[in-house]
């Protein structure tokens, strides 16, 4: 939300620099995300002054042109070349000096001294839309005789500067929603070091001036509405407003409408109750009913869409058709026209979850929406609606028409909270005195029914929505106090923790620093994600979706199966800005209904497992001097996962390796404990997959189970032995195979063979090509062998080898190349 600094100085007279206001506002909770200068014009008008035309001719080189002389009160007469078809001497006028920057649109030009069809040019005459004055271009800017000549455009034109202010509210904080609101915790915070109050503008003038228009509310569903008011304003003109308002708005990035409009935003950022106007010509019957209409009653709303309604939507009605969506956004029909002479002006509370899900099942977040979900003062109702009609009074004319319609059957109470000294002490850390806690109590408007001697009985009014225990008001305290205020003790207690080796916050961070030291990036994505991801899927089907009720969004609608599509999301749009050579890793936790209906127990229906992702695409090295440029490989990530799992205690020869494929990787492996419990999943990205996310780069994926893994690492145990006094031997074999074979195949088969000699059986090629039959590849394998006892010889090494080749021809009809 941004505030404006000139705006919020309205409320309360400080001195503060817009960057000393966002240090304060940071310290008491609203946090400051960052400050930027507005002009009421773009650019200020800098650069450009008030001059005269002295004299004006045709230009010899052109018909359309005009040579023109220009005093702009200085000792130099300005030479301008004018395409302006108004231009006459004895013009006062605004004229761009050489160097001003001038704007158009996000784009910007400056001007420069030139030579336009042979004749010198110093500067431009300008039109109102060249300058952001006007829409206008059929001619240049003529002023009125009395304009004086050297007047900076910016002091003529009364350019106003101000600073948007954006804060950063948390959920909690909607009471700082407003102007009013931040200048009220400015002014809790800077009045325990001088006298300083805020004040709000008086609506003491605010009277019925006649009865002409009376138009009856009844509100049907008071639980959904616990406060509706309301007033008629006749007579009124709908036209700009005037400058000081649009200026207002401005300053917060709000587009002007008309003087109506403009009035009930404008009182919405000032004490943050929402508001609307309905053209009272077209409140059908005279009668306005709150109310929930039929499921799938279509409504048009502001932004021409026709929206069908749910059962339980608040609607605002006439007595024949809805008006607008309570709380949400208005309806095209009953919007405040140009032709609007009449209206009904709206204040109300509404219930924050019946707005919370009618604007989720819609799809709609408003200003006001963003208000009401969070709750909303009720007893600002009344003070917000005078404003507001004194505003269309005094800015559109008209009369009030009708006395204050307000509908408030149970009002709601303030919130009882007893405070103890002792605890406001035990919870700060420091003893910050009575007087002090009651000076700052008294600055958030926090009442104080009795004091004793031990602590304070207290009444906190309802736009605290968030304050409603004891250590709520703490809390208020401290962030008045200053966190920054509290000093850090002298002396620091600490006890010994006795450090768990299978930790799994450790497992993680040393995973983590094993991954960043090799060149990956972290990733965070949202655990919420789109349903259609899992739409007609099959390896992570769509019953086994965790759905939202009321999701955010279509994006945001079921909680995600896999980190798979989260992860293909940051490649492409890091692919997208010309960033193609990725490496990210991600911890997080995946979502599954088990597609039960336990009644009794909801929760198991659900289940939630950790995973590690791993992303691999685009170029291993860039080329160098000393390398040339090479593609990631399957391989590359499959010594990642290995090397993962060595540190772990998980050895790939003590791990059951399935090839596999899907509609997600097109080839894989699966590595497994011997009793079945999945580690780990890895291959490459199906094309089709690719083809979706719009990613032309191969990915190779690893999906690594957390919660096996670290399982199988507590069972693990980490043994010790001789470096071995023997030395090793490595023989390779090129094997002709069937292309269905999996090298997993060939090396549980070796372990089986050689039991006692066999070290280590590693592939380091794979070949398919010229030379190779159809449905066969060729397999490089390496075996190591070593005795612990004694040198081996090579009649040893050949008759083991020899055992080895038997058995791959025999069980998978192997060959020798």
């Amino acid at each position: 939300m941004k505030i404006s600094y000139n705006w919020l100085k309205d409320y309360i007279a400080t001195d503060l620099t817009p960057q000393q206001l966002e240090e304060v506002l940071t310290q008491t909770g609203l946090e400051i995300g960052g400050i930027e200068e507005v002009e009421s014009i773009k650019g200020g008008l800098r650069g450009l002054v008030i001059g005269e035309v002295l004299t004006c001719e045709k230009h010899a080189n052109s018909d359309h042109l005009s040579k023109t002389t220009v005093n702009v009160g200085t000792d130099e007469i300005l030479p301008i070349v004018c395409g302006a078809p108004n231009v006459a001497a004895g013009q006062k006028v605004v004229i761009a000096t050489v160097g001003t920057k001038l704007y158009s649109g996000d784009e910007e030009f400056v001007i420069k001294r030139s030579k336009i069809r042979g004749e010198e040019s110093k500067g431009m005459i300008c039109a109102e839309d060249e300058i952001g004055l006007g829409a206008s271009h059929d001619g240049i800017m003529v002023l009125p005789a009395d304009a004086v000549v050297g007047t900076p455009a910016s002091e003529y034109f009364k350019v106003e500067s101000d600073f948007a202010i954006e804060v950063d509210l948390t959920p909690n904080r909607i009471d700082g929603a407003s102007h009013i609101g931040v200048a009220r915790d400015l002014a809790a915070y800077l009045k325990q070091e001088q006298e300083i109050a805020y004040t709000k503008p008086s609506v003491d003038s605010f009277k019925t001036d006649d009865h002409a228009l009376e138009i009856p509310v009844e509100v049907g569903t008071p639980e959904a509405c616990p406060r509706y008011a309301g007033v008629t304003l006749t007579g009124i003109k709908i036209e700009e407003s005037p400058e000081w308002l649009q200026n207002r708005l401005k300053a917060i990035g709000l587009n002007p409408i008309n003087n109506v409009v403009d009035i009930t935003n404008y009182v919405l950022f000032e004490t943050g109750q929402p508001l609307h106007a309905f053209d009272a010509a077209e409140i059908k019957g005279n009668k306005i009913e709150v109310k929930t209409l039929a499921a799938g009653t279509k409504f048009t709303t502001l932004d021409e869409s026709e929206r069908e309604l749910h059962e339980d939507d608040l609607m605002i009605c006439n007595a024949e058709s809805g008006m607008c969506i309570a709380g949400v956004f208005g309806g095209i029909q009953s919007g405040v026209k140009d032709s609007t002479t009449s209206i009904f002006l709206e204040s109300a509370c509404f219930d924050p979850v019946y707005v919370r899900k009618t604007a989720r099942r819609h799809g709609l977040n408003t200003d006001a929406s963003f208000r009401f979900e969070r709750g909303t003062d009720p007893n600002g109702v009344i003070y917000a609606l005078k404003r507001a009609a004194l505003l269309i009074k005094e800015i559109a004319g008209g009369k009030i028409s009708s006395d204050i319609i307000d509908i408030y059957p149970t009002p709601i109470e303030d919130f009882k909270v007893e405070l103890s000294y002792s605890n406001v002490k035990r919870l700060i850390g420091k003893d910050l005195g009575a007087e002090r806690i009651k000076l700052i109590l008294e600055g958030l408007e926090i009442k104080i029914d009795q004091e004793t001697e031990n602590g304070l009985s207290l009444s906190v009014p309802p736009y605290r929505v968030d304050v409603r225990r004891e250590a709520d008001v703490v809390e208020e305290i401290l962030r008045i106090y200053g966190y920054n205020n509290i000093e850090i003790p002298a002396l620091v207690n600490a006890s010994l923790q006795y450090s768990d080796p299978h930790d799994p916050v450790k497992i993680r961070n040393l995973m983590a620093e094993m991954l960043t030291a090799q060149g990956f990036n972290e990733i965070w994505s949202n655990s919420l994600t789109k349903a259609s991801y899992y739409e007609n899927g099959e390896t992570y089907k769509d019953q086994h979706t965790v759905k939202l009720f009321n999701p955010l969004s279509n994006d945001l609608g079921v909680m995600r199966q896999t980190l798979l599509y989260g992860g293909l999301e940051a490649i492409a749009y890091n692919a997208n800005r010309q960033n193609p050579n990725l490496r990210f890793y991600e911890f997080g936790n995946c979502y599954f209904h088990n597609n039960t209906d336990y009644k009794d127990d909801i929760i198991k229906n659900y289940r939630e497992e950790e995973h590690l992702a791993l992303f691999v695409t685009g170029q291993k090295e860039k080329e160098n001097w000393t390398n040339k440029e090479s593609e990631s490989t399957f391989f590359q990530l499959k010594t990642y996962v290995e090397n993962l799992l060595v540190r772990m205690g998980l050895r790939a020869q003590n791990l059951k390796i399935d090839s596999f494929n899907n509609e997600l990787l097109s080839e894989g492996l699966v590595y497994a404990t011997r009793d079945g419990k999945t580690i780990v999943k890895f291959g490459i990205v199906h094309p089709k997959l690719r083809k979706h996310f719009d990613i032309d780069n191969l990915v190779y994926y690893a999906d690594l189970y957390m919660d096996n893994i670290i399982l199988e690492q507590k069972n693990n145990q980490t043994l010790y032995s001789e470096l071995p006094k023997y030395p090793e031997v490595k023989r390779d074999l090129a094997l002709l195979v069937n292309q269905s074979l999996q090298f997993g195949e060939i090396r549980d088969l070796a372990f089986k063979v050689e039991k006692k000699l066999l070290r280590a059986v590693d592939l380091f090629d794979v070949y398919e090509g010229n030379g190779v039959p159809d449905g066969k590849k060729s397999y490089a394998v390496s075996f190591t062998l070593r005795d612990d006892e004694k040198t081996l010889k090579d009649k040893q090494i050949d008759k083991i080898m020899q055992k080895l080749i038997f058995q791959f021809e025999k069980e998978f009809e192997a060959k020798l190349r």
